[in-house]
């Protein structure tokens, strides 16, 4: 792991935000913070070559950092707002949680594999100045203590939304997860209004590794 950050990965971060306007990201804060958050922070030094490709890895532990683009559409889709106080289900290697601090927001981040969790809680503040609340535990079923949220984000593939993150959004508040089968799941946002009802959209297929937990994949 290096924590230099020169002009080369400076630079190599430039092209992977135009590539990933090119694929149809439009959130200029979203952009931004995928422009500064230096991406091979995460990554073993001999791997540094892959940090801006876009493209998942393997963080270990069965676990992966997500593709740059998966990253950005899941954030744009939050419209996130600075203050927002979002749930995080899946603090894997810490960057996408690094996108929601870089947006100004409130994170609460919750990691079910622990080696994952001692790793990131060392990283973000120590070496990337960040500082969110940071959980060990079963992320499918939420932080009850802390909701409600303005935001959650899921992290990994569920088998079907669990009630528990639709019972911790505020009035007006977005959750998104992939949810379908272990391989293979479709986006939804969820939207809960000023009244209780809730609404969903669908925005096409993504592969995440499983959610786990008493709401995830056993």
């Amino acid at each position: 792991m290096t924590h230099e950050d020169n002009f080369r990965h400076q630079g190599l971060r430039r092209n992977l935000v135009l590539l990933l306007e090119s694929k149809g990201i439009r959130d200029a804060r979203v952009l931004a913070a995928i422009g500064k958050i230096p991406r091979h922070i995460f990554f073993e030094t001999a791997l540094v070559s892959h940090a801006y490709q876009d493209k998942a890895f393997p963080i270990g532990e069965g676990q992966t950092i997500s593709q740059p683009y998966t990253v950005a559409r899941q954030t744009e889709l939050l419209d996130i707002k600075p203050g927002h106080k979002i749930l995080e289900i899946g603090t894997g290697s810490g960057y996408q949680c690094s996108v929601l601090m870089e947006l100004k927001a409130t994170v609460y981040t919750i990691e079910y594999q622990p080696v994952l969790f001692y790793r990131t809680k060392k990283i973000l503040p120590e070496i990337l100045g960040y500082h969110p609340n940071f959980f060990l535990g079963d992320g499918s079923k939420g932080i009850p203590h802390f909701a409600p949220f303005d935001r959650i984000l899921v992290t990994a593939g569920a088998p079907a939304i669990p009630q528990p993150l639709i019972d911790q959004l505020a009035p007006n508040g977005i959750l998104v997860i992939p949810a379908g089968d272990n391989e293979k799941q479709e986006m939804i946002r969820i939207m809960k209004h000023s009244d209780g009802k809730i609404t969903e959209e669908r925005f096409g297929n993504f592969s995440f590794v499983p959610l786990k937990g008493a709401f995830g994949w056993t």
